[in-house]
């Protein structure tokens, strides 16, 4: 495989950066691009063509620059080997995922938001005035301004897109961070964006760290005018601390420590399946995944079994391969970070189910970060293994007697990013979803979404919500328009 260079796209120009870092391929350690990290002085200019850029892009027709969102989808699906490639090569996840999810999600999301931009109504209000007469009181959105996006590792283009498509569909324009980890299809994106004609400063990368880089230089300038992140609700602490003193908004996508809820008279053989996916889809490392696993005691052991046989059914092989169904934890950091849990699992009492440690392949995969699916019982619900995120592929099983046990044990967390329900009683279904203190609760199922839908969570995992016309909240200010009749 050829080494990339992967340089900041600044007013519809690329730039080399001030110095460059290897990305690193997690499935077998090779390195496939070498990333220019952006200087402060780039990001000012970044900022100054996206401020610049701004007046004539949220004045244009909103079909025009809706245009310009199909024309972004049309140009991922023109170039999809070279996002799939890229995507597999900053990840390492298989084929089936990508190919399936990730960039066809990532050109869904232009489109989705454009169809949105074109049909948004009004809010209106007749109000009676003491006169006798009458008042018409209506809302005019207008952009935010320039948007700082910062987007994580995990679903890169996919959370990438996410956040750019509604921003440039509200009339905003965007200097975008990915993360230093997976950067490759944000650099791909902007080839296509300059394919597509977008006006230059509309949309702008740049690439580099957290602190002392290009993270913390977007977070703290004075012309951006509002920062959506998704990530660590740490690193979330931290945007919100630098953007207090210019009172600027923030929409906080962060962790999970997401439970899931397996009542007796569930769909059996659709719960563990359910479960399994939820617990190890994409290496465990989506927001969303499941780490809680409470299941009523009657079918408790026998749970246990099932899943224990769905995680031993896992290929952990090489992306390229249709057999794969897990590829590696994306970096070798990240999974130090996750061997630290599994030893300190076993440290806070845990019995191993299955997993807890590195497979061994005798080949080119001995230098990724692959990690074994891995479940626990047995730990106290005090345990750290319990209430701090993992983000990795492990669970942790434990019974249940009532629905009232089951929604406290669900609730009983700092976080409040999703949920799932396993049962066939359809009260039951609504009546426990309704009481997940979460921002998503799926009945029967996982990671089946909307675009339309809120998206977001509350405590450690986030402020405010995006999808659909929700995300006008954050990407829109209003001005309420009172007329006297």
């Amino acid at each position: 495989m050829s080494v990339k260079s992967l340089r900041n796209f600044i007013g519809g120009r690329f730039e080399d950066g001030i110095r460059t870092f290897d990305k690193i391929n997690p499935a077998n350690g090779e390195l496939v691009a070498r990333v220019h990290e952006a200087s402060r002085e780039q990001v000012d200019a970044a900022v100054a063509a996206a401020r610049r850029a701004l007046p004539a892009w949220a004045a244009l027709p909103v079909n025009r620059r809706t245009d310009y969102l199909y024309a972004l989808a049309d140009g991922i699906e023109r170039r999809f080997d070279e996002f799939l490639a890229a995507e597999m090569g900053d990840t390492g996840k298989p084929v089936g995922w990508a190919s399936q999810i990730d960039i066809p999600r990532g050109a869904a999301n232009f489109r989705a938001f454009a169809e949105i931009a074109r049909t948004l109504d009004m809010e209106s209000f007749m109000t009676d005035t003491p006169d006798g007469r009458q008042a018409l009181n209506y809302a005019y959105r207008k952009p935010l301004g320039v948007v700082g996006v910062i987007s994580p590792w995990n679903l890169p283009l996919l959370l990438f897109t996410w956040k750019v498509a509604p921003a440039l569909a509200f009339g905003n324009t965007v200097v975008a961070k990915p993360s230093e980890v997976t950067p490759s299809t944000a650099t791909l994106l902007a080839e296509v964006a300059a394919e597509a004609g977008l006006p230059e400063g509309v949309f702008n990368v740049v690439h580099g760290f957290g602190p002392n880089s290009a993270g913390e230089f977007i977070t703290t300038h004075r012309d951006i005018d509002g920062i959506t992140f998704t990530g660590e609700s740490a690193t979330g602490s931290t945007i919100m601390k630098a953007v207090a003193p210019g009172v600027k908004p923030v929409s906080f996508e962060l962790g999970g420590k997401n439970a899931a809820l397996v009542f007796e008279d569930a769909d059996f053989d659709a719960a563990v399946a359910g479960v399994a996916r939820s617990v190890f889809a994409n290496c465990g490392q989506v927001c969303l995944c499941t780490e809680r696993v409470y299941v009523q005691r009657p079918i408790f052991d026998r749970f246990v079994a099932a899943l224990k046989q769905e995680a031993e059914k896992l290929v952990l092989g090489r992306p390229m391969d249709s057999a794969t169904t897990m590829g590696p934890l994306v970096s070798h950091e990240h999974r130090e970070k996750v061997l630290s849990y599994l030893k300190l699992a076993v440290a806070e009492g845990a019995t191993v189910v299955t997993g807890g440690s590195v497979p061994a392949f005798g080949d080119e995969r001995d230098q990724g970060a692959y990690i074994q699916p891995t479940i626990w019982t047995g730990l106290a619900e005090d345990a750290r293994c319990i209430k701090e995120e993992v983000f990795g592929p492990v669970c942790h099983i434990a019974p249940f007697d009532t629905e009232e046990e089951a929604i406290r044990l669900a609730n009983d967390t700092e976080y409040g990013l999703a949920a799932a329900v396993w049962t066939t009683n359809l009260n039951r279904g609504h009546r426990v979803a309704q009481a997940m203190s979460v921002g998503l609760a799926w009945v029967n199922c996982w990671f089946l979404r909307d675009l339309r839908t809120p998206f977001g969570g509350s405590g450690l995992s986030g402020i405010g919500r995006e999808g659909g016309r929700h995300s006008l909240h954050f990407y829109t200010e209003p001005t309420n328009v009172c007329i006297k009749l």
